[in-house]
Parts: structure tokens; C-alpha cells; sequence
């Protein structure tokens, strides 16, 4: 029998990072991996598929609706499938670059395709062969959620991996589910044409800010998306080429009709089929593995990391990091962790929301106050230049020592401006430190020290660089 020194299950962005550091670390080691390509979800059918798509969409709206005086633009073609196939080639390209070719320069590691299951605690079988483990790490991924509705498997539905490979693009889409996919589908296709229809159980799109969820909703009204909330969906049917989902909302039953129904009400961690259970893995109610704050599961000799988890924040670069620190942890007894509040999350709508650190309500819950400000983009001068003055950006900070407890963004290019909140957050900095610091003019970044300003000073009454 094959012993292994590690062996990794799964083959997406928490086995790559835990490989590559275990390799550095000369241990003989197994990556298994079955179902998605290598890569796993991000680069196959999550972040990489989908922001491509979404910027091209973001283009033509941008063509549409964001005018310069003196400049005629205009979108005089549009081929939905020949942006797809973009899409998927750059998929290809960046799977091969950052995927398998880096898996073939691990000269310590072995890749085996197939399902890997727990037989023993140290023990699993892939394709009826059995291999023995010192350490393992799974990272298994996570699949689409299918929620409980009547007739909805019969009527048929697409996820996220179809909806990034349609050969024709629906008249009408119905989106389950009002999270980051949802939202990102939802507008996507609705800047391509399509009439889109949001149903979502909460009584706000997605969570956080209410604020800037709100404001956020607001767009979308204004791009013809429909959204529907304090929706219980009940059934589903077909007619013809049409398919219709029934729902209930305020004790009314309505319908809408559509082309596809796409489900975005969340992911179920793949732990199903791996035998869990003859090697003593704890999950939740969720299927999630239990672990501790350094990725160990209730088998000392196993880590988890990824999607497949029950830690919070479950996206790409938190589960590459989990990857590497149980790498680590496992094969040199350390006891990494990661400090998840100091992680920074964003929906890449446009304008995108982007958060890090505490919401209003949960520094309220935290401390029974909060001092919280939000600013809006029509004070940020480049967003004036960029005519692009519908976000907003909310800072909470601790009522006493004035640090910076949480940032949330509504703007273009969020996700990058999120990152400096990151930074003042990990380093617990004080409005004080931003006020003094001096951000580049014009720049949308400015939007963090004015939010600073906004503590002490009326921004109104304040010249562009102070």
C-alpha cells in the first residue's frame, strides 16, 4: 500500500495552496481530486468565468449610460455567444497557466483523478485503490443548493455552471436567491437583454449594510431588474418552452414566467461521499466540517479548509490561506489561524459592495453604541470626474478609542478600495491615522479619509485636499 507523508482531497484554490507549502516542505504527498477540473470552482465556474462576463456587460452599460459630453458611444453589436466562448477560452488559458502547469513543477506531489473516501482514519480508496495517509487535508469544494421546491427538478433549473455556458441566451430569467451570485448573475444577464426577475426570502437583498444594500437594490430597480422580497417560493411548472415558479409573498400567491430558473440560495460543502464517518469527522447540521481555529477536525490527523468547512467567510482567498496554514499546522504541529473579521468580502455588481469589519448592528450588539457615518460618492471628487456618484461608503469606529472597527463600500471598484480598510483594520488604526495620512487626489480612495474627516468635520464646508 502507497503511503503518503499528506493526502489532499480536492483539487480547487485550499488543496493547490496546501500543496504547493507542503511541497515546499519536501513531504511526500497525494493530491486527489474528482468532479471539477483543477482549479476547482474559482477558476473553472466561479471568479474567473463570471467577472469576465460581468465586465463586459459593465461595458456596455457604461456605453449606454454613462455619457461624456462631445463623445457618441454606442454598443453596435452584441454576440452573446461569442462573448461565452471569450469567456471560456480564457477559463482554459488560466486553468493551464495557473493550474496545471504549476502542478506539474510540485516535484513531491502526485496527482490522482477519482473519488476519494475514508475507509480508516488514515486510510482512503480512489478507484479501488487504497492509500495511507500520516496527515490529511480535505478540501473538497462545495456544490449548488437545491432548495425544497415542488416540481422544480422535474421543470429543470441551471446554477452557475450552466448560466456560464448557455448556448443561447433566455428572453427572460427568474434568479433564486439574492447573495452574491444571484446579484452578480441577475445583473450580468440583465445588461446582456435579458428581463430578470429576482425572488429572495429575506426581507433585504443580501445582508450588511442596510444602507448600502438598499441603495444597491435601488440600482437594480433602475436597470429594469424585478426584485421580489419576503418571497416563499412553493412550486414550479412548465408550459410549453416556459417555465413558471409560483411563490407566495405578504400571504399572496404570484407567478412569474421565464426561459430558465437559476438557483442562487447558496452552497452545500461536498462531504457527502468522502466516508466521514468511518474516520471519526464531525460535520454540522449544515453537512459543514466541524473544525478548530487552526483547520483541525475532530480527527487530530485531519485538517479541513475551503467551502467544505464551517468557519466563516467562505471565498477564494480565504480558503488559498486555510490551505497554507493547514499545510503547515499538519506537517510542522504549528497552530495557524486566521482572524476572519480582519477579512474582506465583496459582490461584484456595479457598483460593487465590498465590507471588512464589523456592520453597524453587530458594533451595536458588541459595545450597546455605535459611532458610524456614511458618506456619499457626490462628495468624492474623482467620483464626480468619473461621473459616478451613486455609492456610498459607511465607517464604524469604536466609541472610545476612535479605531476603525468596519468599512463598507458601494462604488465602482470596491473590491479594490476594500483593501486599504483591510490593512487599517488588521492594524487597528484610528481615524486619526487615516486623517493624517494623504491619498493620491483624484482618486476614489480618497473616500476613506473623508469618511475619517467626517468624525470631526463638516466634509461640505472642506476644499478637495486637506
Amino acid at each position: 500500500m502507497d503511503t503518503y507523508d499528506l493526502i489532499i482531497i480536492g483539487g480547487g484554490a485550499g488543496a493547490f495552496a496546501a500543496a504547493i507549502k507542503a511541497n515546499e516542505l519536501g513531504a511526500k504527498t497525494l493530491m486527489v481530486n474528482k468532479g471539477l477540473p483543477l482549479g476547482g470552482t474559482c477558476v473553472n465556474v466561479g471568479c474567473v468565468p463570471s467577472k469576465t462576463l460581468l465586465w463586459a456587460g459593465e461595458v456596455m452599460h457604461l456605453a449606454k449610460n454613462h455619457k461624456i459630453p462631445g463623445i457618441d458611444m454606442e454598443v453596435k453589436n452584441f454576440d452573446f455567444a461569442t462573448v461565452l466562448q471569450h469567456e471560456l477560452d480564457l477559463v482554459a488559458k488560466l486553468r493551464e497557466e495557473k493550474y496545471e502547469k504549476v502542478l506539474r513543477n510540485l516535484e513531491n506531489v502526485t496527482h490522482l483523478e477519482g473519488r476519494a473516501s475514508f475507509v480508516s482514519a488514515n486510510e482512503i480508496e480512489v478507484n479501488g485503490q487504497k492509500y495511507q495517509g500520516k496527515k490529511f487535508i480535505i478540501a473538497a469544494g462545495s456544490t449548488t443548493t437545491v432548495p425544497p421546491i415542488e416540481g422544480i427538478k422535474e421543470v429543470g433549473f441551471i446554477t452557475h455552471i450552466e448560466a456560464l455556458k448557455l448556448k443561447e441566451q433566455p428572453k427572460e430569467l427568474i434568479v433564486i436567491g439574492a447573495g452574491p451570485v444571484g446579484l452578480e448573475f441577475a445583473q450580468m444577464y440583465a445588461r446582456f437583454g435579458t428581463k430578470v426577475t429576482i425572488l429572495h426570502r429575506g426581507s433585504t437583498i443580501f445582508r450588511g449594510e442596510e444602507e448600502l444594500t438598499t441603495r444597491l437594490a435601488e440600482i437594480l430597480t433602475d436597470e429594469d431588474i424585478t426584485i421580489k422580497t419576503n418571497v416563499q417560493v412553493k412550486s414550479a411548472r412548465k408550459e410549453g418552452d416556459k417555465k413558471i415558479v409560483s411563490y407566495l409573498v405578504e400571504g399572496k400567491q404570484e407567478e412569474v414566467v421565464a426561459d430558465e430558473v437559476l438557483l442562487a440560495v447558496g452552497k452545500t460543502p461536498n462531504t457527502k461521499d468522502l466516508g466521514l464517518d468511518k474516520a471519526g469527522i464531525e460535520i454540522d447540521e449544515k453537512q459543514a466540517i466541524k473544525v478548530s481555529p487552526n483547520f483541525q477536525t475532530s480527527q487530530q490527523y485531519v485538517y479541513a479548509v475551503g467551502d467544505v468547512i464551517n468557519l466563516p467567510i467562505r471565498q477564494e482567498p480565504t480558503a488559498g490561506r486555510e490551505g497554507t496554514l493547514a499545510a503547515e499546522n499538519a506537517l510542522k504541529n504549528t497552530q495557524n489561524s486566521i482572524d476572519y473579521n480582519t477579512v474582506p468580502w465583496t459582490i461584484f455588481t456595479d457598483p460593487q459592495l465590498a465590507g471588512v469589519g464589523f456592520t453597524e448592528e453587530e458594533q451595536m450588539k458588541r459595545f450597546g453604541t455605535c459611532m458610524c457615518k456614511a458618506v456619499s460618492f457626490k462628495d468624492i471628487p474623482k467620483a464626480i470626474i468619473l461621473n459616478r456618484t451613486e455609492g456610498l461608503i459607511k465607517m464604524a469606529i469604536h466609541p472610545e478609542t476612535k479605531q476603525i472597527m468596519g468599512v463598507h463600500i458601494l462604488a465602482p471598484n470596491a473590491g479594490e478600495l476594500i483593501a486599504q480598510a483591510m490593512i487599517l483594520i488588521k492594524n487597528k488604526n484610528t481615524i486619526d491615522d487615516v486623517v493624517n495620512s494623504l491619498p493620491m487626489f483624484p482618486t476614489l480612495s480618497e473616500a476613506i479619509k473623508i469618511a475619517a474627516l467626517s468624525f470631526t468635520q463638516d466634509i461640505t464646508k472642506l476644499s478637495c485636499c486637506v
